[in-house]
């Protein structure tokens, strides 16, 4: 289904994108993008899930201003094909863009992106620092907690939820269980930059 590579997707994410933190939510995103595809019966489009994941905040570090419109502009003038370019631009629906995830990849996205923003940040406040033993309860705890990871929108989590038709445990739960399943390579991976 991918025509673009993970090299070619990553090549072009670190030339716009050099700050850790960043490369790090890109990483993160691509690894429970492809736990999804492979565990909502999508596998043969993994390396799609996982690119769209890799790439869909493009723009952020140099355009914060312009997310999802400049990368569908940095995307067209590296010839990348449409079905990317409209999958990571909706994940800003209803923020900056008004292109409504219609795909469950998309719907995924949307959901799943800043929700690992929250879970990698309670992660950070756990002694082990891994969310190897983090369980539900506490993730609902701190989702509950305005204060906590208050960038993490959590109007646009719960809106994931409901745009996929989920109770936001579901989200909550799956969204953990795929940090969990992919802690060592997102580790690995970050560890290689």
């Amino acid at each position: 289904m991918v025509s673009m590579t993970r090299q070619q997707a990553w090549d072009l994410l670190t030339k716009y994108n050099q700050e850790p933190f960043h490369l790090r939510h890109a990483i993160t995103v691509e690894h429970v993008m492809g736990w999804y595809a492979r565990e909502l019966g999508y596998g043969e489009e993994a390396d799609f899930w996982s690119v769209v994941g890799l790439l869909h905040d493009l723009d952020f570090e140099r355009w914060p201003e312009e997310h999802c419109k400049k990368s569908q502009e940095l995307m067209r003038q590296e010839g990348v094909e449409e079905s990317i370019i409209r999958a990571t631009a909706c994940h800003g629906w209803g923020i900056c863009v008004d292109i409504k995830p219609e795909h469950e990849m998309e719907k995924v996205l949307f959901a799943a992106d800043e929700l690992t923003g929250l879970i990698g940040a309670a992660a950070l406040m756990r002694p082990s620092k891994s969310v190897a033993d983090m369980e539900l309860k506490s993730l609902k705890k701190k989702f509950k907690d305005k204060k906590f990871a208050a960038g993490c929108s959590r109007e646009v989590i719960a809106g994931g939820a409901e745009l996929l038709g989920w109770e936001l445990d579901k989200l909550l739960d799956l969204t953990l269980k795929a940090m969990q399943a992919e802690e060592a390579a997102i580790e690995t991976a970050v560890g290689a930059i």
